[in-house]
């Protein structure tokens, strides 16, 4: 929003909180509302009454001998700023792996004894796969469940067999329980070709991070096969980079 001249147009009251929090915030052990007042140069009335509305949002606390910290709803901020700034740069590598190879991306990993898709960065010219069967049930006809179920023990695969039995999606899809169970896949690499949807081949590498399987996926059309192995080393490229930069993190991206 701007005024005619081109100047941007300001909301003082929004200013003046900002002031008083940075202030609070140079006192971790909690200063006053009169020093807050002299500090920023805003009448004590109304900085009491910006105090009030920050604690009462809980961006600042008010302490018993009437002096105030720095609430917990900056932290929250904090976090969550924390959490944008991860995101935007996962972001970044999954759009420079989809131009690269023109295809769409997936992150993913294993949460909470679910298959959770975190993130799909597509285009129009790289369509992300018709989500005609949810991802959580379908673990055993996608190369993103696949990948996930090989970093995961034995059990941990028969428990997740137990709760979501493999159908049989597409004539090519594999359905045998003990099969999915015994001989998850052990190489870095795991592709799928029309299990989970006619015309559409998936291949997906591991992201190592701790608490429980991630990885870093593609779909294209099932035509590229033949080439595909030019696909993989780009992939395991940029699942090496997502791996580096959440272990830096100590977090994963949350679903959007």
């Amino acid at each position: 929003m701007t005024r005619g001249d081109g100047e941007p147009t300001l909301i003082t009251s929004v200013q003046r909180a900002l002031r008083l929090l940075e202030a609070v915030g140079e006192h971790p052990g909690g200063t006053t509302a009169k020093y807050l007042a002299r500090r920023t140069g805003i009448a004590l009335p109304t900085t009491y009454h910006l105090l009030r509305t920050l604690a009462h949002e809980g961006y600042v606390e008010k302490l018993g001998d009437g002096s105030y910290i720095v609430g917990d709803g900056v932290d929250g901020l904090h976090a969550s700023s924390r959490g944008q700034v991860l995101r935007n740069r996962v972001r970044a590598v999954m759009a420079d792996l989809r131009e690269e190879l023109g295809a769409a991306i997936y992150l993913a990993r294993y949460h909470d004894g679910e298959v959770q898709v975190s993130d799909i960065v597509d285009s129009r010219r790289a369509p992300r796969v018709d989500v005609w069967a949810d991802f959580r049930d379908a673990a055993h006809a996608t190369a993103i469940g696949k990948c996930l179920l090989s970093g995961m023990s034995r059990q941990q695969r028969a428990d997740h067999f137990s709760r979501y039995p493999p159908a049989g999606l597409t004539p090519r899809t594999f359905t045998r329980v003990r099969d999915l169970v015994d001989g998850a896949r052990t190489s870095s690499i795991v592709l799928d070709s029309e299990e989970y949807s006619l015309g559409v081949a998936c291949m997906a590498a591991p992201v190592r991070v701790g608490g429980g399987p991630a990885t870093l996926a593609i779909s294209f059309p099932v035509q590229r096969l033949p080439v595909s192995g030019e696909l993989v080393g780009p992939l395991s490229d940029a699942a090496g980079r997502i791996t580096r930069m959440l272990a830096v993190a100590g977090d994963f991206p949350t679903a959007r």
